[in-house]
């Protein structure tokens, strides 16, 4: 049984549900996404609507997570499972954890990313260590914390990472956008749950018009995730410049590998956009009571990645108050201006990436041999 409830646990999904198949006969059930699906996972329920991010959008969905939980327990107690895997989505799948043991206490439980533990809140090692039997973590530096609660640990390497990524073809993407060789493109992505694009495209857009009006040559390029397309295309009608959506996976690919400089949401995109070579300012805004308690929990200096590995701001952050048009547009101009700026930014970008790698060059098949070493022989 694989279980996600967000889109980048319905990527990680996939790309693990791929890796099972091709090693062995088994049998996938679960719930995800549309990726998981192209898997042959037939998802018991959307969980569109469990991809919540905040405070107030979490109290909004916990009756729909408790029940979600429960149905995957009762899934589980109907199919007994031999593995179940949780991926990601740290509230939801900790009461699914609880759910199967009740209802199919000889199923193995393994946590599929752990909760960043090294940033906020790491009681949460303990929670985790009495709910599940073993952790695959996708960052090198988590482990001692799992391991210290007595949660055995495999770090299995970030799937963004695999060295099997098929590169984007920047020329071919400059040509079907009618960018001329020389001019820059700024690309925009907004993020993937709804909450959060609705929160970060107003100081996008001004950012963008304000970039735009001083730089006419400039194409702008919106990656937009299928899950708030609606909103994304709706809201950047509104922009001042054209835009260019792309939402096709060739079309990201193009789109990162082309990009002079990248405006980005906290996330999985921030190292995709690393590793396609774009130097990039990252932004984030939560809603205000929770972005008050994460300023009392919180202990690492940085929310990207890379900037966590390499210790230092590699990429400039800006979060809550600092994320406004102006600033953004204040701290993308240099990077789409000057050259030698985007080549220190982007050399720094790539060491840090080195670090996070941690060797493995394929991750969705290390977690693979993890989980089929928990399978009956």
């Amino acid at each position: 049984m694989l279980v996600a409830a967000e889109p980048s646990g319905d990527a990680l999904g996939a790309a693990l549900a791929a890796a099972l198949k091709a090693r062995r006969d088994v049998r996938l059930i679960g719930v995800g996404g549309p990726r998981m699906a192209q898997e042959g996972i037939e998802s018991a329920f959307d969980i569109e609507p469990l991809s919540v991010l905040g405070v107030i959008d979490a109290l909004a969905a916990y009756p729909q997570v408790r029940r979600r939980a429960k149905q995957v327990g009762a899934l589980a107690a109907q199919e007994r499972p031999d593995v179940a895997v949780l991926i990601d989505s740290w509230g939801f799948n900790l009461r699914v954890a609880h759910a199967i043991r009740r209802g199919a206490p000889a199923t193995k439980l393994i946590k599929y990313v752990g909760p960043q533990v090294w940033a906020t809140r790491p009681g949460r090692t303990r929670a985790l260590a009495n709910a599940v039997d073993q952790l695959l973590t996708i960052h090198a530096f988590d482990a001692p914390y799992f391991e210290s609660a007595g949660l055995p640990t495999t770090f299995v390497g970030n799937p963004v990472l695999g060295a099997a990524r098929v590169p984007g073809d920047p020329t071919r993407f400059r040509a079907m956008i009618e960018a001329a060789p020389d001019a820059p493109i700024l690309l925009v992505a907004p993020g993937s749950r709804r909450r959060e694009v609705e929160r970060l495209l107003r100081p996008f857009g001004e950012a963008v018009n304000e970039l735009a009006a001083r730089r006419p040559r400039l194409k702008v390029v919106v990656l937009v995730a299928e899950a708030v397309a609606a909103t994304v295309i709706e809201h950047v009608k509104t922009w001042a410049a054209p835009v260019h959506l792309a939402i096709d996976e060739a079309e990201r690919r193009g789109a990162m590998a082309a990009a002079t400089a990248a405006l980005a949401c906290s996330g999985t995109v921030t190292t995709e956009l690393a590793l396609a070579g774009a130097p990039m300012v990252v932004a984030y805004r939560l809603d205000p009571p929770t972005a008050a308690i994460a300023r009392l929990l919180i202990r690492t200096p940085y929310i990207t990645l890379f900037n966590v590995a390499a210790g230092r701001a590699v990429a400039p952050e800006l979060l809550q108050e600092a994320c406004t048009g102006p600033r953004l547009a204040a701290a993308l101009a240099p990077l789409l201006d000057d050259p030698v700026h985007r080549q220190r930014q982007t050399e720094a970008q790539t060491a840090a990436l080195a670090l996070m790698r941690g060797g493995i060059d394929d991750p969705a098949g290390a977690a693979a041999e993890a989980v089929l070493a928990a399978l009956p022989t």
